[in-house]
């Protein structure tokens, strides 16, 4: 009992003895730096160690590391090992700063080193070599935001472009972007740059190569001073030094720098109050102004185009179209819009416009009141105002106002069927002598052609009064009209859906409207009801199948996805397909 006692306390002397001498301790180069050097850090252990977890190094940026050194020898019988972590650290900041605690596993126990304190005071000048040929990365990167106006009017394009100067005597290997800047309050526009070019130019009065990074349009949308967040990069360079190769050659040095474009401050103007407009809807820029009909002739169950277009450069994507005021004869379907927009450095410039489809509902001559247009001219400094003028339709036939239960339109329609006398005509010459000729004599009365002319009348009449019924119920059936009405729409659009299939965004729009027509005739749905949650609901309680409802929302769903992503021409063609049956099978189906 006494030598298991013995062997115990042996065992356990030795281990403690083992654990007294591992040692796991950081050093670093220097207890006091400035703000532009650097401090070494090393971490080293005398056994070897699994799981090195480093601190987190708060203050400082590290710029190398870690690097790992290993060193074992024999020496008299007796073995020692050395193993290191390197780290190369740059402040970040001022002040009395703490490395905290690393830890590493060794022999299934954790060890950590003590917090070292360091004190970081402002950048000193470093003399330098007269023989030294390498270059600072400090001096060498420069990353500049030029900005094309700071004191733009509200909604008056600026352009922000990153340039980044370097020396010529360095190389750069990568960059990444760190702190990509948030334009609050700003409406923007990326100008994609398809290669990266070196290109040559001055900075602070010295000549440097630079690389134009990105470019930027912004759109001021509040007036007073906003701020543009800087842009940070990291950077890894290649710099060259006084070491040499055997053959003579410079061997680089790789380092590595982070730059900044700084916050830059915009004054924004805003738009003058004086002689404002009543219906100005903030276009600001240069633009012209159009109101356009595809025809102003038609028949009854024709419609009609409008256009209501602006063109020119400006915020072309941030303000409304003006509505058309149109006679309530005159059924306008919500608009189709349309951008063909580019945005470059100076700006956004091309075409905005809403269609209109117009069915008129009875016959007469309807005016569609002047439109106008109101845009701020930032160059003149004042409000210009366009002036469509008044266009008239012609219906040339179709049902009369008057026709009872009829809705009454607000423009006057052109009078009846009938002419108007003039006052002066209304008495012609009647001439007193008569040229009389003896008629041969017949015995009329009685004969065949006599009752049958008689009684043709009489005939004619129940007739008469049949058709005079049927053509006042269609008259007065404004729904029914409505919905043939749609329904000849809806032909007209899936013909001009046929004809644009070389054109996505035409073919599309063409189907989708027809779609929306098609559910006015056959549903009675207006165009504001029109949601995918309740059009497949009313369908079903209608009496169309679930598969058909099915069909007709992934056809509208189809409309809405090749706005924003490729299509083949094969993938139009089967959707115009699919089109052409659902509505077949639809018009079967519905009650």
């Amino acid at each position: 009992m006494k030598g298991l006692l013995r062997f115990t306390v042996i065992l356990l002397l030795l281990a403690q003895s083992v654990m007294a001498q591992v040692q796991f301790e950081a050093r670093a180069s220097k207890q006091s730096l400035a703000m532009n050097e650097r401090l070494r850090v090393d971490f080293t252990m005398n056994a070897d160690g699994d799981n090195f977890v480093p601190p987190s190094f708060e203050g400082f940026r590290v710029v190398a590391g870690p690097s790992q050194q290993v060193s074992q020898s024999w020496v008299n019988g007796k073995t020692a090992f050395n193993k290191t972590y390197t780290y190369f650290l740059l402040p970040t900041q001022r002040g009395q700063l703490t490395i905290r605690q690393a830890s590493v596993e060794i022999n299934g126990q954790v060890y950590k080193t003590s917090p070292v304190k360091v004190t970081v005071t402002a950048a000193v000048e470093q003399p330098r070599d007269p023989n030294d040929i390498s270059v600072s990365a400090e001096d060498a990167l420069h990353l500049v935001a030029d900005i094309s106006k700071t004191d733009p009017y509200l909604n008056e394009p600026i352009t922000v472009v990153y340039k980044l100067y370097f020396n010529y005597n360095i190389g750069i290997t990568n960059f990444r972007e760190l702190d990509k800047p948030k334009y609050n309050d700003f409406w923007s526009q990326n100008i994609d740059i398809k290669q990266l070019q070196v290109e040559e130019g001055r900075y602070n009065g010295e000549k440097y190569r630079y690389i134009v990074l990105k470019k930027i349009v912004l759109y001021p949308q509040k007036s007073g001073k906003l701020e543009i967040e800087p842009l940070s990069l990291d950077i890894d360079v290649e710099l060259p030094s006084n070491r040499r190769t055997i053959f003579g050659q410079m061997i680089p040095i790789q380092d590595n720098k982070r730059v900044s474009a700084g916050a830059r401050t915009i004054n924004v103007k805003p738009l003058p109050e004086a002689g404002k407009p009543v219906d100005f809807s903030g276009a600001v820029g240069k633009f012209d102004f159009k109101v356009t009909p595809s025809r102003t002739v038609l028949k009854n169950g024709e419609s009609l185009d409008l256009v209501v277009s602006v063109s020119g450069s400006g915020n072309l994507k941030l303000f409304s179209l003006p509505k058309p005021v149109v006679p309530a004869a005159l059924e306008m379907y919500d608009p189709v819009h349309k951008e063909n927009v580019s945005t470059t450095l100076n700006g956004m410039s091309g075409r905005v416009s809403d269609s209109y489809a117009i069915i008129p509902q009875f016959r007469g001559k309807y005016p569609v009141k002047p439109i106008s247009f109101t845009y701020f001219d930032p160059s003149a400094r004042k409000y210009r105002t366009i002036t469509a003028p008044e266009i008239m339709i012609n219906v040339l036939d179709g049902p009369d106002v008057a026709t009872p239960g009829a809705a009454t339109p607000d423009a006057v329609p052109a009078a009846s069927g009938k002419n108007p006398i003039a006052s002066r005509a209304q008495f012609k010459f009647i001439k007193l002598n008569t040229s009389l000729v003896p008629q041969k004599s017949e015995d009329f009365l009685g004969s065949g052609l006599f009752y049958a002319l008689v009684g043709l009348p009489l005939l004619c009449i129940p007739l008469l009064m049949l058709v005079r019924k049927k053509q006042l119920a269609s008259d007065a059936d404004v729904a029914g009209n409505k919905a043939r009405q749609s329904q000849r729409l809806v032909r007209r659009y899936l013909s001009e859906a046929g004809r644009s299939m070389g054109d996505k965004e035409s073919f599309y729009n063409a189907l989708e409207r027809a779609l929306h027509n098609f559910l006015r005739a056959k549903l009675g749905i207006e165009t504001s009801e029109m949601r995918k949650e309740n059009i497949r609901e009313i369908l079903i309680q209608r009496g169309a199948n679930t598969d058909s409802a099915h069909q007709f929302i992934s056809l509208v769903e189809s409309c809405e996805l090749a706005r924003y992503a490729p299509v083949s021409s094969g993938s139009i063609k089967q959707d115009y397909d699919r089109a052409a049956q659902v509505v077949q099978e639809l018009e079967k189906q519905l009650k």
